[in-house]
């Protein structure tokens, strides 16, 4: 009788885990021991940090902060119940009227996590009888939530319009009577770019089938005041559902999901994962609606970042890396091979810059790459050493040419 434990030893990931660690090059699960913001302390050692997801940098603003404490003051550290039953403030009600008119929809409704608002709305929404038309590219937390709510799956090349049309057109002939939905992500968490909104929305008109917009690396980024993708193209047609996270330009914890007040009051009530699961903790809720004060007060932070975002990336093509086409504050640098990643991410550790190396399954095979990600807190001179590292570390590291 074989058992259950057995297959760690012989998984690939975990020889290859083991074989970083002895190495001293396994570059994942290090704890920071400062952090303020744009600098972080590791192993006893500073490093500039362009790896955080904390764009507008509010995770350390003392209205942020404040907000929070007072927070655990006002109603203390946990609702210790599901949003369904007795973990509902009105602080939650609060958030959710200020998201919805931000959003620019009827309604909205907050989930502990953003990956749990994916697997909610999805699950509630979806079933076997229905059909999920995915980017290739969406978030590992999309497929999930396809997987779990039982529907078929169909996904088109990245952000390729005539490739999704041939899919719709397809099902109108294969499944006329299937429920159809469109999943993108707005900002795409590894390569920085945009979903084409506007022509994808018009699309899944023009085929009656509905479209979910996952806004997480967005939400607080793009578009004016930082109100999403959707609004940064000025799309005319808006999506049916809009997701979006707190963990990111928020600088707290949750998720979100909007849309028309029908929709929403159906996922409440139909959601696992809000039903089953407790509800964002005060100091969080609160952390949230102190940085949409902020902001809508001060929209130069959603502008600044983009400002220190399009420094970098001229910084880095004038060099010679390759960025792909990132148009936001997320800036990929492509490596290639798994092994040249790992390195090359230890080659800017050692120097004093944090980096995310990012490898399969996250990226297709030898597309590994290194994950930079920019903040509106980041000051001229720490971008100004941000591009000298690249710049001495790239060649010495043989990804550019002297």
């Amino acid at each position: 009788m074989s058992d259950l434990f057995d297959k760690i030893s012989k998984d690939a990931t975990m020889r290859l885990v083991k074989m970083g660690k002895q190495q001293g090059i396994y570059p994942y699960f290090k704890p920071l021991s400062e952090t303020e913001g744009t600098s972080v302390i590791v192993d006893g050692r500073k490093l500039i940090m362009i790896g955080s997801n904390n764009y507008l940098g509010l995770t350390t603003h003392p209205k942020v902060r404040q907000a929070a404490k007072d927070a655990i003051d006002r109603f203390g550290t946990s609702c210790t119940g599901s949003r369904f039953l007795n973990g509902t403030l009105e602080l939650h009600k609060e958030l959710e009227r200020r998201l919805a008119i931000f959003l620019g929809t009827e309604a909205a409704v907050v989930f502990g996590t953003g990956y749990t608002a994916n697997l909610g709305a999805i699950t509630a929404l979806m079933g076997r009888d229905d059909i999920a038309i995915c980017d290739k590219e969406v978030h590992a937390c999309i497929i999930d939530a396809v997987q779990m709510a039982g529907c078929k799956l169909k996904r088109f090349k990245h952000n390729d319009l005539a490739d999704l049309e041939r899919i719709l057109q397809e099902l109108d002939v294969e499944s006329p009577n299937a429920g159809r939905m469109v999943l993108v992500d707005g900002v795409y968490s590894m390569g920085g770019d945009l979903c084409p909104i506007p022509e994808m929305s018009a699309l899944c008109k023009k085929y009656n089938t509905r479209f979910f917009v996952d806004d997480a690396h967005g939400l607080g980024v793009m578009g004016p005041g930082g109100r999403g993708t959707h609004f940064h193209f000025n799309s005319p047609n808006a999506p049916d559902l809009i997701m979006g996270t707190f963990s990111k330009a928020f600088a707290s914890l949750g998720g979100v999901i909007a849309g028309s007040a029908d929709v929403i009051e159906y996922v409440q009530h139909k959601a696992r994962s809000l039903i089953f699961s407790a509800s964002m903790p005060p100091s969080a809720v609160a952390a949230v609606l102190a940085c949409m004060d902020i902001i809508e007060a001060d929209p130069d932070y959603t502008k600044r970042v983009h400002v220190v975002a399009d420094a970098i990336r001229t910084g880095l093509k004038d060099m010679g890396f390759d960025i792909g086409h990132s148009v936001t504050p997320i800036v990929p640098v492509m490596i290639g091979s798994e092994m040249n990643t790992v390195f090359a991410w230890k080659a800017f550790y050692d120097y004093g810059v944090y980096v995310n190396p990012v490898l399969p399954p996250a990226v297709p095979p030898n597309k590994g790459l290194l994950r930079t990600s920019y903040m509106a807190t980041h000051t001229d001179q720490q971008v100004e050493e941000i591009l000298s590292a690249f710049h001495e570390v790239g060649i010495k590291a043989g990804l550019i040419s002297g």
